[in-house]
């Protein structure tokens, strides 16, 4: 072993381990991986930022570009509660159902994003049906991850591995040189779970029943959210003039939520404008942070009325009846409500709304906190959060959008947004016209995969399906860092030789029972990494290894690779080795073990398939 040999292992293992404590978020982890290449002299500036401008990095980002118009005009959902309309009432065919429709839908799209687009209607199917969530959610999610292993475009791995035989020197993969073996596999994962799978899952309803998927207009009624509400009027002389709504501490002092800041007209824009009507409308503002109060501003405000006469007294305010038309202040084209539950390893467990400084952290507010089986209003001051919470927030509806982004912390229910926010369904009929032509080029191989998934994003922003800040938005800009990230290392471990040394180390110790056993060890090698590590993560560095013990074994690597490909998407036994998994844990109420009970022995069951069927398809 060489000194680089082991600075790279270092590197790769702090890497690995932070990956697994999660102390540093994945594409710092990532990003630290390129410096630490860069500053040690294992790789060059431009062999440690080639990741960065890789076609498998371009190919995923503008994937996630066309899976955003798909969920944003609602194609997906569509397309989603159509096939479960024919789900019926029988737990054996809703679990045959879901998992069905879920893998089609995954195979062209994101596992992610179709799971979220399909829980708030398997939830209200649940409820309908009075089958506990817990018996269709894992379902949902294990369904979801098998659907990805049955086209290119399915999963990155898959990409990923291509694109490892292409640039070794041989014939990559094609559109569906993964469907197969993927449809087999989709086969027996829901034929275990039909008649195995559904009797291990536990029958649980406690957190569920208080996470009925609401639309905005109903989470008003629910939480009676118009009934609180109250004018203050900004009096000469009050200390609140020139002062923002953060600055006037009114939700942390007194609990009073300020909703809009309704502002007269001043008497020179009387003027320019000649209006001579004697109750002048006034201009809705909505209380951003750099929105300063003015003399006059009347403040739509929710809160207790003594709370409320408090406050009006400390900043010397005239408080008024609220008018009807206030209640807009909750909801509009510009703003709204929504529901947010907050998943097991949410970093806001075990803290107050304060601690976490939600308000100017989310620039949502909170306007109530919801516990399975407590009743009682929970204070939004003290209230330490637990895992199963439910916050109710309001804000811009692009803010509560972006909370998409931080999965690990929220599950935003439902689509909000959508209610008020949703392009024409002539939209949808772009979006479903520009994602069949792009599986038409890649399908035909007209053009380079990169090429199609470029043109389709382009496409699908010109034609108005998603407007450029959306585009960006829909981009799992972590994912795509961690891939750009990690794949110099996979540069790093072939150039310093470890590839060779771990691959010449399998063939050793494997290799005298023949590549069959070879393939099964790097199968259960990349499984077991893929619960503890992102799938990608581990594929980057699996993938070369693969390719090395199969020409050191002097056969062909299709079959290597594909076995690791295929792994990588066996995320079913820990409930964060996918965020489909993390998704469906908090609705479902699962515990880890669940996961394992039900996981462990799907993926043995998915080797032993692997094992007899993949050496048929793609001969060693």
């Amino acid at each position: 072993m060489t000194l680089e040999m082991w600075l790279v292992l270092g590197i790769l293992a702090t890497a690995v381990f932070l990956f697994i404590t999660e102390w540093l978020r994945v594409d710092v982890v990532a990003v630290g991986v390129v410096l630490a290449l860069m500053l040690t002299g294992v790789l060059t500036t431009g062999e440690a930022l080639a990741g960065f401008s890789s076609t498998a990095v371009l190919t995923i980002a503008a994937l996630f570009v066309v899976g955003g118009a798909v969920l944003h005009t609602g194609l997906a959902g569509a397309i989603g509660r159509r096939i479960l309309t024919v789900a019926g009432n029988s737990e054996w065919r809703l679990v045959l159902v879901i998992m069905g429709a879920v893998a089609l839908l995954s195979g062209f799209m994101s596992d992610t994003g179709t799971v979220a687009v399909l829980l708030p209607a398997i939830i209200s199917l649940s409820i309908n049906t009075k089958i506990s969530p817990a018996k269709l959610l894992i379902p949902l999610a294990f369904g979801s991850l098998l659907g990805g292993a049955m086209t290119l475009i399915g999963t990155p791995p898959n990409i990923i591995v291509s694109d490892v035989l292409r640039d070794a020197g041989y014939e990559p993969f094609f559109f569906f040189s993964y469907t197969p073996m993927g449809l087999i596999l989709a086969a027996i994962g829901i034929a275990f779970m039909l008649f195995v799978g559904r009797r291990l899952l536990p029958d649980r309803t406690v957190i569920v029943e208080k996470q009925i998927v609401a639309t905005p207009k109903e989470l008003l009624d629910t939480y009676r959210l118009p009934e609180n509400l109250l004018r203050l009027r900004v009096r000469r002389g009050s200390e609140l003039i020139g002062r923002t709504v953060i600055e006037s501490a009114l939700r942390d002092q007194f609990d009073v939520t300020v909703l809009k800041i309704m502002r007269p007209p001043s008497l020179w824009e009387l003027a320019e404008s000649g209006s001579t009507d004697a109750d002048p409308k006034d201009t809705p503002i909505i209380p951003d942070e750099d929105v300063t109060i003015q003399r006059n501003d009347v403040l739509v405000v929710q809160g207790e009325d003594d709370a409320v006469n408090q406050a009006a007294i400390r900043w010397h305010l005239a408080v008024q009846p609220a008018k009807p038309k206030d209640s807009k202040a909750l909801l509009s084209r510009e703003v709204g409500v929504a529901e947010l539950l907050l998943p097991p390893r949410s970093s806001l467990l075990g803290k107050t709304l304060a601690d976490v400084r939600f308000g100017t952290t989310y620039r949502l507010t909170v306007l109530a906190i919801s516990r399975p089986g407590v009743g009682d209003k929970l204070d939004l001051k003290t209230t330490q959060l637990r895992f199963g919470d439910t916050l109710v927030v309001q804000g811009r509806w692009r803010d509560i959008s972006h909370l998409r982004d931080f999965r690990r912390d929220f599950v935003v229910m439902g689509e909000p947004e959508s209610e008020i926010d949703r392009p024409p369904r002539s939209k949808a009929r772009w979006a479903a016209a520009i994602m069949v032509g792009m599986l038409v080029l890649m399908v035909g191989e007209f053009v380079p995969l990169v090429t199609a998934a470029l043109v389709a994003a382009l496409l699908v922003v010109l034609t108005g399906c998603l407007t450029m800040d959306r585009a960006y938005d829909a981009i799992d800009w972590k994912s795509i860092v961690l891939i750009s990230g990690m794949l110099p290392m996979s540069t790093a471990l072939q150039k310093v030789g470890l590839v060779d040394v771990i691959a010449n180390g399998f063939v050793e110790t494997l290799g005298e029972r023949g590549p069959l056993a070879v393939m099964i060890g790097l199968f259960l090698l990349t499984s077991l990494f893929t619960q503890v590590l992102s799938n990608t993560a581990t594929t980057v560095v699996i993938a070369p290894i693969a390719l090395v013990a199969a020409e050191t074994l002097g056969i062909q690597p299709q079959g290597f690779l594909m076995a690791v490909a295929i792994a990588a998407s066996m995320a079913f036994a820990s409930p964060v080795a996918s965020p489909t998994n993390t998704l469906v844990m908090g609705a479902g109420n699962y515990r880890f073990s669940d996961y394992v009970k039900v996981g462990v022995p799907l993926i043995l069951l998915m080797l032993v398939a692997v094992a007899l069927l993949l050496p048929l398809i793609f001969p060693f």
